[in-house]
């Protein structure tokens, strides 16, 4: 059984997907649709999609041309090895996409395939959510605690500012 329509036909524009797995809040994914599967690149000095590698289903959210939501499906997750026929054709096409990547596309290929993981997010048969079924709030979550935030000083300033 095919996957909904509008979602093999967003897929087709996807590069970034919202995706949740194992109950964590979503995190926003750079992403390569081939033949109407998702691959997302994840681990050792590339993106963070915590508890996709060892999960068995995620929830996607794919923006439409005006930035909001679209489509959100439920995934069926499978993890990409070396040893899978298709690991040449979609790491290699993943590499090409990879922006600011050192090295070439091989030397990154051979580093997905000793550190990180390329995850499959295939679409599960009619669990799409479009239209009105969409939430309807905008699902905005307060930032996450990061040891990166500082707090914020006053502005220096060299000279006296005269108050009027």
């Amino acid at each position: 059984m095919a996957a909904h329509p509008l979602v093999d036909e967003v897929l087709k524009k996807a590069a970034v997907a919202w995706v949740s797995a194992g109950g964590r809040p979503a995190s926003a994914v750079w992403c390569l649709a081939v033949d109407g599967v998702l691959h997302v690149v994840s681990g050792a000095g590339e993106q963070a999609a915590p508890g996709l590698a060892d999960a068995a289903t995620a929830r996607v959210t794919l923006r439409g041309d005006h930035g909001g939501a679209v489509v959100e499906w439920e995934a069926a997750v499978s993890r990409l090895t070396p040893a899978d026929p298709a690991w040449d054709d979609v790491a290699t096409q993943l590499a090409g996409k990879r922006l600011n990547a050192s090295g070439s596309a091989a030397e990154l290929v051979a580093r997905w395939a000793k550190e990180c993981a390329i995850s499959r997010l295939t679409p599960v048969p009619d669990e799409a959510l479009t239209g009105a079924a969409l939430p309807a709030s905008s699902q905005a979550a307060p930032p996450r605690e990061s040891p990166a935030a500082r707090p914020a000083r006053k502005p220096f300033r060299l000279h006296r500012v005269r108050r009027r």
